[in-house]
């Protein structure tokens, strides 16, 4: 398939010129471009249209989670016929193995997996490795560090077609291989069930699962159905089922991994020996042997990822695969907000290494452990092929790899203006804000706060709501999705201020947002840059009676250029609106989101009220009536064993809906 973009609206305003000069400078095989575009102005527009002229796949990158979330919702919508995907760190809480030799404390690996985002991840590999050229995915800067070797990932593939010959017993140890698991029980993503001369498959990274039907050793069909329900969706004449893991390896791997680590692990000890540092030798035997023994049985082990270059059949020094690896040689990357991805691309080597260097000093790991990282950033610079950076305020770097060009677009094609900005004293600060706020939210209009540290915004969100206000905090410490629903609740009106810290600044497309505050917005440093105070600035620009408020005792030259440059942005824009007769405009933007976790909830309970109506008409057989009623019974008992009794209570009323269909048969 072909890049299809589907729009309401037609390029206008300065976007025209801003899509024609970068497919210009890309079909040119310039590396790399610049687009520089105020808040507001349609960027993530431009870029889709872009996209839909090069026909290519595509890789975008972020800085952050919320915004990641944003341009995939953004890209779906404006893709709605192809792949658009998702990638960032499936981790909800991490914290990294580390050692600290001052104090002598070790600090195990202790982390939780957000299996939603394992599924997306997966779902981003899968598509990507199956050959699909109408391809976007929007990813973290976690997409540098180490993944799979893809040719392994690809080796791993169970591809079934109906006529196919294959022995049961053969396809099922495929599909282990395949890191799937077996489960008659709780049929989850990633397992498989045998019934009879049927193998039911749900693919890690799918909505759908598959059915197929043997006879002898002959597969008659293949079926996809809905896991829940059991519904049969279609047939299908063939599959390939992706790995339910992005490490994926063989037996025959392992037993050489096992050697090559047994090696090394006696070199390493020796040398310590003959440093005199026999404790340290002795700890790297013990846990190396652990490592060892549990490979040998199960084939995994805690830390795997520690020994990738052995399974991955890297030399010692060489870069990780990473996800970058997955893309055909002619991908473009897009760089968003490039100005704050490009410095924590830049910074996740250094910190990495640090870490793994006490380790492997200190016999906690293998010098091998030293080859699982993110990439160095040039080793970033040489997976790139063609690059589009877009920021407001693109950085000095950015504009000199583009050779000094940038495509500017600076004009609103609705006509909004940057907000205006006022300083006010600190004095009474707290009162003077309560009153703002109140004044928005009679208006039905949002607030964001910006503070300088987590400690402070939660403290201040605790004081709205103690006095009637709805309000939260945001920052890195929130969940992934629990910061989806927390913008969304902003948009829908279930929240009217948001206090944070960094993450309410690059590129959040909050339309319903009239005023944006800045506490101590005359200190130095990176929150009050001049690039920092415009990037939340513009968090106001979409609303037509933008505001921004600066609580400060002094005028910092950071607020005074951030001020001088909305100034010369307004002007600019008000010149083009009267030239080109242009009234200002509200932005208007769906609240649908396709990854809240409240959306799908209210889809999913949706889906239950119209199943429950679409029983009233529909004309089934007493059959046909028993085997759903057996689905859904099943259904209630294991919301209920997982305590989801509001979904036990759907699938009960239900399944009586169904007793009474058939009492009157």
């Amino acid at each position: 398939m072909k890049f299809k973009l589907v729009s309401s609206f037609s390029p206008t305003g300065d976007q025209p010129q801003a899509i024609q000069k970068i497919v210009d400078r890309i079909t040119n095989n310039e590396k790399n471009t610049t687009l520089k575009g105020v808040t507001g102005s349609g960027k993530t527009f431009t870029v889709a249209n872009v996209l839909e002229q090069l026909q290519r796949p595509t890789l975008v990158l972020t800085h952050n989670k919320a915004l990641g979330a944003q341009l995939y919702s953004e890209f779906k919508q404006f893709f709605p016929e192809n792949a658009v995907e998702y990638f960032i760190s499936y981790y909800d809480y991490y914290q990294p193995e580390a050692y600290l030799p001052t104090t002598g404390l070790y600090i195990e690996k202790d982390l939780s997996i957000n299996k939603v985002i394992e599924k997306y991840r997966l779902s981003a590999t899968s598509k990507l490795l199956s050959g699909r050229r109408d391809i976007i995915v929007v990813a973290s800067v976690s997409c540098i560090f180490g993944l799979g070797n893809p040719d392994d990932f690809n080796q791993s593939v169970v591809s079934v077609s109906v006529s196919d010959q294959i022995n049961k017993t053969i396809l099922l140890q495929k599909l282990v291989q395949s890191m799937h698991t077996r489960s008659n029980i709780d049929f989850l993503p990633g397992t498989f069930r045998v019934l009879g001369d049927v193998i039911d498959i749900y693919p890690a990274y799918s909505d759908w699962a598959y059915k197929i039907h043997f006879f002898g050793d002959d597969i008659e069909e293949i079926e996809s159905f809905h896991p829940e329900t059991g519904e049969i969706l279609e047939t299908n004449p063939s599959i390939r089922i992706y790995p339910a893991n992005m490490f994926v390896t063989t037996p025959e791997r392992i037993d050489d991994v096992i050697t090559e680590i047994e090696n090394d692990l006696k070199k390493e000890t020796q040398q310590f020996i003959l440093n005199q540092q026999q404790d340290i030798a002795l700890r790297l035997e013990e846990r190396t042997k652990f490592d060892i023994e549990m490979l040998k049985e199960l084939g995994y082990c805690s830390g795997i990822e520690n020994y990738s270059r052995y399974f991955d059949r890297r030399k010692s020094g060489s870069r990780p695969f990473c996800l970058l690896d997955y893309f055909p040689h002619d991908y473009l990357m897009v760089i968003d907000e490039s100005h704050a991805t490009i410095p924590q691309v830049h910074a996740m080597f250094g910190g990495d290494r640090s870490r793994k260097e006490n380790l492997v000093a200190y016999g906690f790991r293998l010098k091998a452990a030293m080859d699982n990282r993110p990439l160095k950033f040039e080793e970033f610079e040489a997976l790139q092929q063609q690059v589009l950076y877009v920021s407001a305020t693109p950085a000095d770097f950015e504009i000199e790899k583009s050779g000094g060009h940038q495509v500017l677009q600076v004009l609103r094609p609705t006509g909004l203006l940057d907000p205006k900005i006022e300083v006010r004293p600190t004095t009474n600060q707290i009162d003077d804000l309560v009153e703002e706020i109140q004044l928005r939210v009679e208006a039905n209009q949002r607030v964001l706060i910006t503070t300088l540290t987590k400690r402070m915004a939660e403290e201040l969100s605790k004081f709205l709501v103690r006095i009637q206000i709805k309000a939260t905090y945001l920052h890195s410490e929130v969940d992934t999705l629990d910061r989806v629903d927390i913008l969304q609740n902003l948009r829908t009106g279930d929240i009217d201020v948001i206090v944070g810290v960094n993450l309410l600044r690059e590129g959040l497309d909050l339309p319903e947002v009239s005023l944006v505050i800045i506490l101590d917005a005359d200190k130095q440093g990176f929150l009050r840059s001049q690039r920092a105070l415009i990037q939340t600035v513009g968090r106001a620009a979409r609303h037509i009676d933008g505001k921004a408020l600066f609580y400060a005792d002094d005028m910092s030259d950071a607020m005074k250029a951030t001020i001088d440059e909305t100034n010369f942005r307004r002007e600019a824009q008000k010149s083009y609106n009267k030239k080109h007769h242009i009234t200002p405009q509200a932005i208007k933007k769906s609240l649908e989101h396709v990854i809240s976790r409240k959306n799908q909830i209210d889809i999913d309970s949706q889906k239950k009220v119209d199943e429950i109506e679409q029983l009233k008409n529909e004309n089934l057989s007493p059959s046909q009536i028993e085997k759903k009623i057996k689905q859904h019974t099943r259904l209630m008992n294991k919301a209920s064993k997982e305590l989801d009794f509001p979904e036990a209570a759907r699938q009960r009323d239900y399944v009586e809906q169904l007793k009474n269909k058939l009492n009157k048969i």
